[in-house]
């Protein structure tokens, strides 16, 4: 497969000469700066993708190309939007950029309650906490019915938070759940917005009414709307799984488990639309197994994420190494290089080591833990190559 990276772009404190001298071959990125639902311009397009060429890499992956809020839950100018959305990718095609990675993830693209979460070894890394989001959900919030989602054991744990945890608290969860988790990838909240919290709750409420079936009709509705784009130049579309795989905040999920990959495949059977396989994602659902499912979904597949999690019997889970966890990555990296060698990977997240700590990284996106975690993938890829000659 073809080593890729996440790049947020020129202000990215990781520089692409860099990138290339530790054996990255393809940049994973997109046009940050152009707001949500605006058209992607063939020259702005080409301005990026050649600084990207002129330091000995290409753009493999656009990620991402967002769905706006409007096409997700079908607003009224749902149509509007997808025409502009489709105005970018036919610039994408001429430019030779074919690989988009999106997401159907209603409001949060993806959720987490602690971005520091701290190992023995004085490391950390992403952390997400079943009761603190339901704490999240009820007292924070404030969202009506929450509690019906929850068990009386993570209630009970919940009515504990509400009795210990403080202001900075509750400003730090906030903080890590709908700010710093979302502002830095086309997020629909950025940090220094004014009352997040009543933003994010106007957000929710464009949902009511959608369930589970609805929001998978409109995800149909967009895919069938641009596949004429994506046939004429050749894109692949590739939907990343919800992260986490299972409801959250009273918003259905539609794509967290074989079933919901066989859907959305079956539902618009072309081959331009495909699957993000994120090993990451999929593990955090203890019904997924993982290399099944990449063995299945391979033909389908166009990006692969490289990450896996460990999931706790209260359902807590946390990053775990790359070569360890629920995500199994040496059977999954053995499928897709049998099955789909040419396929772009990158490393997903990664630990913050003391040494890049007060860098200024995106959460997850660290240099030295994705360092290591690449180094570690790239002798899993060669040993599996290995095997087969």
């Amino acid at each position: 497969m073809e080593k890729t990276w996440r790049w947020f772009g020129k202000n990215d404190k990781i520089k692409l000469q860099t990138l290339r001298q530790i054996g990255v071959e393809g940049i994973v990125s997109a046009l940050h700066d152009i707001p949500n639902g605006e058209i992607w311009s063939l020259e702005a397009i080409n301005d990026y993708k050649n600084y990207i060429e002129s330091h000995g890499l290409r753009w493999s992956v656009v990620e991402s190309l967002p769905v706006s809020e409007a096409i997700k839950y079908g607003g009224e100018d749902r149509d509007f939007l997808i025409e502009n959305y489709i105005k970018s990718l036919e610039n994408l095609g001429k430019a030779g950029v074919t690989t988009v990675c999106y997401n159907f993830m209603p409001v949060l693209d993806w959720a987490r309650t602690d971005l520091f979460h701290e190992w023995e070894d004085g490391s950390s890394s992403l952390y997400f906490d079943k009761a603190r989001f339901a704490y999240f959900e009820i007292h924070i919030l404030k969202r009506e019915g929450a509690e019906n989602d929850y068990t009386r054991e993570i209630l009970q744990k919940v009515e504990e938070l509400k009795n210990t945890l403080t202001e900075k608290d509750n400003n730090d969860l906030i903080d890590s759940v709908i700010v710093k988790t979302q502002g830095f990838v086309n997020g629909n909240i950025k940090e220094g917005d004014l009352n997040p919290v009543e933003k994010f709750n106007n957000l929710l409420a464009l949902y009511d009414g959608i369930d589970k079936n609805q929001l998978r009709e409109n995800l149909k509705y967009f895919l069938e709307k641009i596949m004429p784009v994506c046939e004429e130049w050749n894109i692949q579309m590739c939907v990343h799984p919800d992260d986490p795989p299972f409801a959250l905040l009273g918003l259905p999920r539609i794509v967290t488990n074989e079933e919901d990959i066989d859907w959305f495949l079956n539902a618009v059977d072309n081959p331009h639309n495909g699957l993000t396989f994120c090993a990451g994602s999929l593990s955090a659902n203890l019904q997924n197994d993982v290399p099944k499912l990449a063995q299945k979904f391979a033909h389908r597949t166009k990006f692969v994420h490289l990450r896996s999690t460990n999931v706790f019997e209260n359902g807590d889970f946390i990053e775990a190494h790359h070569l360890g966890g629920r995500g199994k990555l040496i059977d999954v990296i053995r499928v897709f290089e049998k099955e789909n060698p040419d396929l772009p990977m990158r490393i997903d997240h990664g630990r913050l080591l003391s040494e890049d700590i007060d860098k200024g990284y995106n959460p997850g996106y660290s240099f030295l833990g994705r360092m290591l975690a690449l180094g570690q993938i790239e002798g899993v890829m060669a040993a599996v190559n290995s095997e087969s000659r």
